[in-house]
């Protein structure tokens, strides 16, 4: 048999409460979830899983981007083309080559972010 939901009045979108997609989260979250299945489960689309989860993780972790500033010592107005990357995260400064492979920098980076 099946099932269909009718929707009458002014208001044609489902809302869910916090503590409801807290719930759809866990479920799809939960090791060995899928998400799709947890859609069926909860009639919701897959499509806002992911939605909500994006906006929970940019709530707790922010957008995963970083600030960047270009600062000139030499004052010279050209920039030097050596390709060395200066980064400062935490207090700590790190210099990176441009000779460097991008695991060594991805390492360095996570390094100094834990």
């Amino acid at each position: 048999m099946t099932q269909m939901t009718l929707i009458t009045g002014a208001e044609r979108r489902r809302r869910w409460s916090g503590d409801e997609r807290r719930q759809i989260l866990e479920a799809a979250l939960a090791p060995g979830a899928i998400v799709a299945e947890v859609g069926r489960r909860w009639d919701v689309s897959t499509s806002l899983i992911y939605k909500w989860r994006r906006e929970e993780l940019v709530a707790t972790q922010g957008s995963g981007f970083a600030r960047v500033m270009l600062e000139d010592k030499s004052g010279s107005s050209a920039p030097k083309a050596d390709g060395t990357i200066s980064v400062e995260l935490g207090g700590a400064r790190v210099r990176i080559g441009a000779g460097a492979s991008a695991a060594l920098a991805a390492a360095v980076m996570k390094a100094l972010k834990a």
